[in-house]
């Protein structure tokens, strides 16, 4: 690559600005919903870098298409697998398995319990489900709501922001053309100490500066916590067994995919198997179709009732879908318009590497417009000229730290924000004390992780 900047690649760089800046007031001043922002962006970026006119268009729809063809059905299948999981009661036998014990232990648990239900489950539908065992494990143990409330967000957030089949990490992926077995490998690995460290190790801390409890709480058991009386068409909960066997399912394809990858060659026949039976599709297919015997017949659902359950379960996600992508019509206008390119050339020129430099675009974007999602999305295009050529582990940490940096310091204008600060009934200054403090850490730990094992990967 020639690193002297040519007229086009400050062009470029110019109409990358103008997009992201016209991306900002649209979101953050404007409240535009962030399809639409990211749609405008799109257009704006490819028309002041001097694409052809007619040819704007094109690469927009060029780029909503190459993601969502991908990442939309692993979107939907995850939907449909954490909507069974929650209507059956079978998070309720998880919970109910794990929190049993010392109350020292309680916290630790908790950050366990939120990462498997977190596997499957986006970090709203995650978060509706827990707070009222949290709320339940406060009042029992009598211990601040933040020393066992804090791990659990961090399980949640964490794993929204590394591990697929989540939006933005998936988003990554495919952008970058990563591998998805060897990233959800790495991102376990990343993600492990990093809910440690952002959870149950800093939960002592922010229960001293935020010392509410239970009462403070807006726990909401009674609205969220459906018995099985509560639940239409269920007659009884799914066995603990069954329900690790579904949960875990996806993750254990793939995982062994990105094992037989290392060992197996690809021309083999047991390879194109396993590469069949790890793909993320299939894996989440089968763990849904799995899911419709443990979580739905075998607890008393009728075909029916378990058509409606599963057709409702992508009413909440269709907006998530748009958003992803428009965010690859954004990245495919800062490709072809010439920004990924300039921007690699600076990057190069300064000394960035790809993965620091996914991070802070990341952490930028996560500032200005508060979602996460377009935040993972937006870094990952502009860095994929620059990592092009990376083997596959360095891919899969960049995707890992552009993740990380999707996690920074979120505040008044990302709608986690607001639900965190209502479900525990804090103040404003209260929620940055807790949860933006975490989520910063989380963002900051999971830099220096990726980043110390891109030296010995």
């Amino acid at each position: 690559m020639n690193l002297q900047l040519s007229a086009h690649d400050v062009q470029a760089l110019i109409a990358a600005i103008a997009g992201i800046a016209l991306l900002i007031v649209l979101v953050v001043a404007l409240k535009l919903h962030a399809f639409l922002a990211l749609s405008l962006g799109a257009l704006l970026v490819g028309v002041v870098s001097g694409m052809p006119l007619d040819k704007v268009p094109a690469t927009y729809e060029k780029g909503v298409g190459d993601v969502l063809g991908y990442v939309g059905v692993l979107i939907t299948l995850g939907a449909m697998l954490g909507r069974l999981l929650a209507d059956s009661g079978g998070a309720d036998q998880v919970v109910d398995k794990i929190l049993r014990g010392r109350p020292a232990s309680l916290p630790w648990k908790m950050a366990l319990v939120a990462g498997i239900l977190g596997i499957p489950m986006f970090f709203e539908i995650g978060l509706v489900l827990l707070m009222p065992v949290v709320m339940l494990a406060v009042r029992r143990a009598r211990q601040p709501a933040m020393r066992l409330g804090l791990p659990a967000l961090a399980g949640l957030s964490a794993l929204h922001g590394f591990i697929p089949p989540h939006p933005g990490p998936i988003a990554a992926i495919a952008v970058l053309h990563a591998n998805v077995g060897l990233t959800l490998a790495l991102g376990l690995l990343v993600a492990a100490p990093t809910v440690a460290i952002g959870g149950p190790l800093l939960a002592p801390w922010v229960a001293r500066w935020v010392p509410v409890g239970a009462d403070e709480g807006r726990g909401q058991a009674a609205e969220h916590g459906e018995g099985e009386a509560g639940t239409p068409g269920r007659t009884r909960s799914p066995a603990f067994a069954a329900t690790l066997l579904t949960l875990l399912l996806p993750t254990g394809l793939m995982l062994f995919k990105a094992g037989a990858d290392l060992v197996l060659d690809k021309g083999e026949p047991l390879r194109r198997l396993v590469d069949f039976l790890g793909d993320p599709v299939f894996a989440l297919l089968a763990a849904v179709l799995l899911a419709m015997v443990t979580f739905g017949t075998a607890v008393g659902f009728s075909l029916d009732e378990l058509g409606r359950r599963l057709g409702d379960s992508l009413k909440p996600v269709v907006g998530i879908m748009l958003i992803v992508g428009a965010g690859g019509g954004f990245k495919q206008a800062l490709v072809d318009g010439g920004a990924g390119t300039a921007i690699a050339k600076l990057a190069l020129l300064a000394g960035w590497p790809p993965l620091v430099l996914g991070w802070l675009v990341a952490v930028l974007i996560r500032l200005a417009t508060g979602s996460a999602t377009v935040a993972t999305v937006t870094a990952a295009g502009m860095v994929a000229p620059l990592a092009a050529h990376l083997p596959p582990a360095q891919l899969a940490l960049v995707v890992l730290s552009i993740g990380a940096g999707s996690l920074f310091f979120s505040h008044v204008n990302d709608a986690g924000f607001w639900l965190v600060k209502e479900y525990f009934g804090l103040s404003v200054g209260q929620t940055i004390k807790s949860w933006s403090l975490m989520e910063t850490v989380l963002a900051l730990t999971g830099l220096v992780l990726t980043y110390a094992l891109s030296l010995v990967v």
